[in-house]
């Protein structure tokens, strides 16, 4: 046999995405490009690594056996690779993150110096659920996540970021009362949620809980981005994050509808194991930030302060 890294690491994010087309975009290559490797490297085993019925692609047992091997070779690979840095003197490894799917706008800005900084360390970043974040954390897969709602019943330790505010927010056509509304306009808005599992529906219905909001439930979507599209479309309003909206606010597609009792806060916390066994890169980014959020927060997030 005579597979390379290359393929490995194609074939890999293949099985973890069941799709060339996914496979494509996460590994910024052409789908053509992808499946000539994928091509390449089936060509070097007698047995399928993939099959195809209908229009989807499925993973053999034999394939996925190939991937956990890919896996392990590849992280072999990679502790080579870490390991000529630290002997050069440089901060290398993995850093792993979970983060819930409206802290994409903020981790970013939390990851970017500190990654500069350290060109060895490499960054594994998953953004979803806020279930699936707690999942990753239970399972001890991450060095980190990012929530807006604490974890019940795990032992952990937290650092504050900064504070999350969440309006009620409509189309920029949609009529709009003039002043402060009281919490009984919710009667006439048909609402759009999140799905179940996300903080944010978590805050959104606990605040519509504890005040006895009448809440009309139009419907439910799966992510930030298509209730935010649904809203702009006009096919309801919602209760959303402003530091996702921030864009929308400014070309005029959204509108803040001002309700009394609103914004509803909660905060960002970067949240770990309390046993959790840190490697270097992790231990370096913890004190990163620490010592960089204020700076941070200062110089990326002020315009939060002044809605």
């Amino acid at each position: 046999m005579n597979y390379t890294a290359h393929q490995l690491r194609v074939f890999l994010k293949i099985s973890e995405t069941a799709s060339i087309t996914k496979a494509a975009e996460e590994l910024h290559l052409t789908q053509p490009a992808v499946s000539i490797q994928l091509k390449n490297f089936q060509q070097q085993f007698d047995v399928p690594l993939t099959e195809v019925i209908g229009r989807k692609m499925f993973i053999t047992d034999f394939g996925k056996e190939v991937a956990q091997a890919a896996e392990k070779i590849l992280d072999e690979f990679n502790a080579i690779h870490y390991r000529t840095r630290e002997f050069k003197g440089e901060l290398a490894g993995k850093l792993r993150i979970s983060v819930v799917s409206t802290g994409k706008y903020i981790i970013p800005h939390f990851l970017s110096g500190f990654l500069k900084q350290h060109q060895g360390v490499t960054l594994q970043l998953d953004v979803t659920n806020k279930a699936k974040v707690v999942q990753s954390l239970e399972e001890n897969t991450v060095d980190f996540s990012l929530v807006s709602v604490l974890p019940e019943k795990m032992k952990i330790h937290k650092l504050e970021l900064m504070e999350n505010k969440l309006f009620l927010v409509g189309a920029r056509d949609q009529p709009v009362p003039s002043g402060r509304q009281p919490l009984t306009i919710f009667e006439q808005l048909p609402l759009i949620y999140r799905e179940a599992g996300s903080g944010t529906r978590h805050v959104m219905e606990k605040y519509i809980a504890s005040h006895k909001i009448p809440a009309v439930k139009k419907m439910e979507l799966a992510t930030n981005e298509a209730v935010k599209q649904a809203v702009i479309a006009g096919m309801g309003y919602s209760i959303m994050p402003l530091i996702g909206i921030k864009n929308e606010l400014g070309n005029g597609e959204l509108q803040i509808i001002p309700v009394k009792g609103f914004p509803i806060k909660s905060v960002w916390n970067l949240i770990w194991l309390k046993e959790k066994k840190f490697s270097p890169a992790a231990q370096a980014y913890l004190a990163y930030v620490k010592q960089e959020k204020e700076n941070i927060i200062r110089e990326k997030f002020s315009w939060t302060g002044k809605t």
